[in-house]
């Protein structure tokens, strides 16, 4: 069996639509694959409607945004009941802070010679129900300003870019909680992937959010070298926590990451289910 959990659509910065990522899923041989957009479910709906016409297993999730003393994390959530607000309103409050960071990006780039206005950027996210930087980088494409998304967040959006600018969070274990109180099960997202999330994600804070009820680890990730894997392995069989593997596919938005890339053992995820609702 072949399980992808971690995977995005056009809802959020992919580039296949929610439905497409399933059939694209059912093309390469996968047999389980997780919709996890950022912050929102608004994808659910239509990628379910397509594992039951293709066969695969669509696991509904998503990827929020959190904060952990002043890093940028990424937690992913599985199996969450969508109707439970409290969840709902915090993703729907970071929704709307990502939007009007826009605001803020666009005048950065202006700053620093590079015209750019909101209405620019949402030319290139129509579908989407979470905008972020991956489309301001889209915009950058468009006028030239830069080759693809990559050189965009090396040089313009990366923390301390000209481009930079914050966006609100949750802190980090709020966010177990409230993935907890709605049922679901929650995954660091390659935690090691990004130089900020690695300075924060020491192996003691790791285990600190192990015991505020963090699930799992997503350790094979293509942001993640070897020795990264080989360590992160080990802290989650220290730690009691299920351990993941994933592409992060964002369609053409991101290289290197095709759907089933990395992949999660079996036993791992019937691990992950078997808590959904239990804690």
């Amino acid at each position: 069996m072949r399980i992808d959990l971690h995977t995005h659509s056009s809802v959020s910065d992919g580039t296949d639509r929610p439905e497409d990522v399933v059939r694209r899923a059912k093309e390469v041989g996968l047999d389980v694959v997780a919709l996890t957009d950022h912050d929102t479910f608004d994808g659910w709906t239509a990628a379910l409607a397509a594992g039951a016409e293709t066969g695969v297993d669509v696991v509904p999730g998503a990827e929020i945004s959190t904060d952990l003393r002043g890093h940028g994390v990424h937690l992913l959530a599985y199996l969450v009941d969508p109707q439970y607000e409290p969840l709902a309103a915090e993703l729907g409050r970071v929704r709307h802070d990502r939007r009007t960071r826009l605001g803020r990006i666009a005048a950065a780039l202006t700053a620093a010679g590079l015209p750019m206005d909101v209405a620019d950027i949402l030319t290139h996210s129509p579908e989407a129900a979470t905008v972020g930087r991956p489309h301001v980088a889209d915009a950058m494409i468009a006028k030239g300003y830069v080759r693809d998304r990559e050189e965009a967040f090396s040089w313009w959006l990366g923390q301390g870019r000209p481009g930079w600018a914050a966006k609100y969070a949750p802190d980090i274990e709020e966010a177990i909680h409230l993935v907890h109180a709605a049922g679901g099960v929650c995954v660091l997202a390659h935690p090691w992937g990004r130089e900020g999330a690695r300075r924060a994600l020491t192996p003691s804070a790791v285990a600190a959010l192990r015991e505020a009820g963090l699930d799992g680890i997503e350790v094979d990730h293509q942001d993640h070298d070897d020795a990264s894997r080989r360590t992160l392995r080990r802290i989650a069989r220290e730690l009691g926590l299920a351990v993941t593997g994933s592409s992060d596919y964002h369609g053409t938005g991101k290289l290197d990451h095709d759907l089933g890339v990395n992949t999660t053992a079996p036993e791992e995820w019937e691990r992950l289910r078997s808590l959904a609702g239990g804690h």
